[in-house]
């Protein structure tokens, strides 16, 4: 599988696309005035102890106050050892971990998604290339994506060999680490020192709610964190940052130089692999397969749901053969999706109903191998009573819809408006409501186009029962800036 990143750089924004065999499978976008602050650090100062939520809110000079739960607060390894009565370690109670006023170094885990505030941690973890540290914690773990057992011991013992029995921070060793040199362990051990060493010193001089360490900008997290063994190009199409993207690859990457490109084309990078018409088609809720069904994805604030319809697809064997063909194209589709537009929390799948139990452990499995390749964990469960998967995608940063919508100012987020005869009826009651109020000559109503031409037209019969139930005429002005919903009663 061959996979490319493209790099496309504005003064405005950052846009990195991961294209795999010429499909896009996702997109990042950071803007300059919205930059994502997850792995950012922070000398936080703790405003609020919430007993009732086991959690706390710190201030980190933000908008709004960021959240802390008890859980995310590092403690010494004699607390966790203490177990409750099942054998079960238990966490502390929030009082004993913070306290109003306290300063706490923070790292942010979850961007503030619509009106959350950010999400915090203190047990820190700063990534390199090969390696993620955790300074607070003497665990050594692997990524699971590493599966041999021979590997993983080999590259465990050389952790242990190399931070010796004095240093008690632990790492993660990532999946590009598969089959890595010691010496290339080496080097990102010692970088991440430093880093961590430059950190507790700007801690220490850094006055509360301040920031004390950013992550790096997204083109250089995207070499650092994308790029695996599939990845044969990287495109980047901003002269600047490719200068920096290679002294930065040079220095921490060495064997990805050769796969490094500046991009001069007369085309907008994007254009290459149709990019920017998929970002346009994610937008929608409507998704075609190539088999004539397609998917309908609805996101809420709640969850996600995601809707499979056979529609022109009739199949050539039985209803039943169609149908399972159908769910199973619809689980890659479902699958880029979600990495496409980075839905997370709970997501609510509908398959069509499927008859046979093996058809849906294989739709199931289906689902799951085509998540593997995404970054974000998922969990799945099986096929519920009503025919419903359910699964929840770790969320970090909002969706794509998120960042590149708002709200239609019209219906406020509903998706539908109130039709012509609906506010035409409400105007009445208005009329009706004021009439018994208020003394006045005559009233004149302020509507949309479509509005006035309903009551002066359909409604007209009405209008004149109305004008001689309340013994005053009313007269129609139409506002030409007024939306569909949007009506006046003017008392003359």
């Amino acid at each position: 599988m061959s996979e490319e990143i493209l790099v496309n750089v504005t003064p405005q924004e950052t846009r990195v696309a991961v294209v795999e065999n010429g499909v896009l499978q996702e997109v990042f976008i950071e803007r300059t005035t919205k930059r994502g602050i997850v792995g950012n650090i922070y000398n936080g100062r703790i405003c609020r102890v919430l007993p009732g939520m086991q959690a706390a809110f710190v201030e980190i000079g933000l908008e709004r106050a960021a959240f802390l739960h008890a859980s995310d607060i590092w403690h010494s390894q004699q607390d966790l050892d203490e177990s409750n009565s099942d054998g079960k370690a238990e966490t502390p109670s929030i009082h004993e971990l913070a306290r109003e006023g306290q300063e706490q170094l923070v790292q942010v885990i979850k961007d503030p998604l619509g009106s959350k505030g950010a999400r915090l941690t203190t047990h820190i973890t700063i990534p390199a290339r090969f390696l993620v540290y955790m300074p607070y914690s003497p665990h050594i773990g692997v990524s699971q994506k590493i599966e041999d057992e021979e590997e993983r011991e080999r590259l465990k013992s050389l952790i242990q060999k190399l931070r010796g029995d004095d240093e008690n921070g632990g790492y993660i060793i990532r999946t590009v680490a598969e089959g890595i040199s010691e010496d290339a362990l080496c080097a990102d051990m010692s970088f991440l020192k430093k880093v961590w060493d430059s950190i507790q010193e700007r801690a220490q001089t850094t006055s509360h709610s301040k920031l004390v360490h950013d992550d790096l900008p997204l083109s250089m997290r995207a070499i650092r964190d994308l790029v695996g063994t599939d990845v044969e190009k990287i495109r980047i199409d901003s002269k600047e940052h490719f200068q920096k993207a290679t002294k930065f690859v040079s220095k921490f990457i060495p064997e990805l130089l050769a796969g490094l490109e500046y991009y001069p084309g007369p085309r907008p990078i994007f254009d290459l692999y149709s990019v920017e018409d998929e970002i346009q088609k994610s937008l929608q809720p409507k998704i075609q397969l190539k088999s004539g069904g397609h998917l309908v994805i609805d996101q809420t604030e709640a969850m996600t749901t995601v809707d499979v319809n056979t529609g022109a697809f009739v199949g050539h064997r039985n209803l039943e053969e169609t149908i399972f063909k159908t769910n199973l194209e619809a689980t890659q589709a479902i699958a880029r999706q979600l990495r496409l537009r980075n839905l997370g929390g709970i997501i609510i799948i509908d398959f069509i109903d499927m008859n046979s139990d093996e058809h849906k452990r294989q739709v199931l499995r289906a689902l799951e191998r085509s998540l593997e390749k995404d970054h974000a964990k998922s969990k799945i469960s099986e096929v519920s009573a009503l025919g419903l998967v359910q699964m929840t995608r770790k969320r970090t940063r909002e969706s794509l819809e998120h960042v590149l919508c708002e709200a239609c100012p019209v219906c406020n987020g509903r998706g539908s408006v109130k039709t012509p005869e609906t506010v035409t009826y409400e105007i009445f009651r208005e009329i009706l409501r004021e009439a018994r109020q208020f003394e006045a000559q005559t009233f004149l109503i302020l509507a949309a186009q479509e509005v006035i031409d309903l009551m002066v037209d359909e409604e007209s019969a009405s209008i004149a029962e109305l004008e001689e139930f309340i013994g005053k005429p009313i007269k129609f002005q139409v506002e030409s800036q007024y939306t569909q919903e949007l009506y006046d009663v003017v008392l003359m």
